[in-house]
């Protein structure tokens, strides 16, 4: 992990139960003797979650919905502390904090984890995009019941499926970064396959899952054509805002897409990409950033005072 992951350390559940005493009930002790939960129990790692926020980031009200992915708080802080790393990399190596850097969130999700953690560490402004509804109000509650959030997080509905940054990004609206977790999947049936496999390493039998574990709607999980179709709908799309967003970044869950993405950006004559690679335990995953400004301008909207 990040050297500024707070996650680094692993799990102290002790810290977390006093955080969240609802988080009880789950830990147990497995065969080292150690605290841990049933990552297999969605509900439990709910609760992890929420637990994560209050004690790591001080988010005294964090839910979603029945069926909408609960993702790893350890693995969405990787992503912004990388990230802040890349600002920093034309900022004379300082990392950049507070509410003028502007970031998008493409697809925020109903779990707002991005944005959340963003901000606790950088105090970044964030605008973040959705197409879901249900998704938009569930992320909208979390602003609602955390004070501090309002001022700095923008929920923007994404009425046009087929659209990423247009209808989005605002005339003459600038964004020192864009982030987004896509979906990986091609299908429906893929993403429960995927799932089965999950329910399969856990050692837990196929009559006794649900088709979709630990959540995940269709925008969440699966794409037409899968990670690597919407990979090069978004390179395509960023062009138009070359000069509106100093980098712009995605996760690639596949290696095989980072080449595809490559040629893809390449076609629309980016100036610069790199790859950031990232491994949290065993799952390793990489993170692509690409920008349309010259080296002399990347160092100059570094330095603005904006």
């Amino acid at each position: 992990m990040h050297p500024r992951n707070k996650h680094r350390g692993g799990y102290d559940f002790k810290a977390l139960i006093k955080a969240t005493p609802a988080l009880r009930p789950f830990v147990r002790t497995n065969e080292y003797d150690n605290f841990t939960i049933n990552f297999a129990d969605p509900e439990a790692v709910k609760i992890l979650n929420k637990a994560l926020l209050q004690h790591h980031y001080g988010i005294n009200y964090w839910d979603i919905p029945e069926g909408f992915l609960c993702p790893p708080i350890p693995g969405r802080a990787d992503y912004i502390h990388y990230a802040a790393d890349l600002l920093a990399s034309v900022n004379n190596g300082v990392v950049r904090k507070g509410r003028k850097v502007r970031v998008l969130d493409i697809g925020t999700g109903a779990n707002l984890v991005y944005p959340m953690v963003g901000f606790k560490e950088y105090g970044w402004n964030f605008v973040g995009s959705e197409l879901d509804l249900e998704a938009m109000a569930s992320a909208q509650s979390i602003v609602e019941q955390n004070s501090q959030l309002k001022v700095a997080v923008e929920l923007r509905q994404q009425s046009k499926k087929a659209d990423i940054f247009k209808g989005i990004i605002k005339p003459g609206e600038l964004f020192d970064l864009t982030i987004c977790n896509p979906p990986f999947h091609t299908s429906a049936k893929e993403a429960a396959a995927g799932s089965a496999r999950k329910w399969d390493n856990l050692g837990l039998r196929k009559d006794k899952q649900p088709i979709l574990n630990f959540g995940g709607q269709n925008t969440e999980l699966w794409y037409p054509g899968g990670e690597a179709a919407f990979l090069k709908l978004m390179a395509a799309q960023s062009k138009p805002f070359e000069k509106q967003v100093l980098w712009f970044t995605t996760l690639v869950s596949k290696r095989e897409n980072l080449r595809i993405l490559y040629n893809a950006l390449q076609k629309e004559g980016v100036k610069d990409v790199q790859t950031i690679n990232m491994s949290q335990g065993q799952k390793v995953s990489r993170i692509m950033a690409w920008t349309y400004l010259t080296p002399e301008e990347q160092q100059t909207w570094g330095k603005a005072d904006r």
